[in-house]
């Protein structure tokens, strides 16, 4: 099974070639933030509350 690339909901690019400006969409906090499948960058404080994955 091919896995699913999380995309940028901004400049639609994966995490890795993304050049936004990175924070948690929640709490704005810019430590440890994460793509998720949704296309928004979420702390890990944030991702764990709202039970969110990043992409491995």
């Amino acid at each position: 099974m091919e896995q699913k690339v999380f995309l940028c909901a901004v400049c639609n690019q994966p995490e890795g070639r993304c050049q936004c400006v990175k924070y948690c969409s929640l709490c704005h906090s810019d430590y440890e933030v994460r793509l998720v499948e949704d296309g928004l960058y979420y702390c890990r404080d944030c991702r764990e509350a709202c039970d969110y994955k990043a992409q491995d």
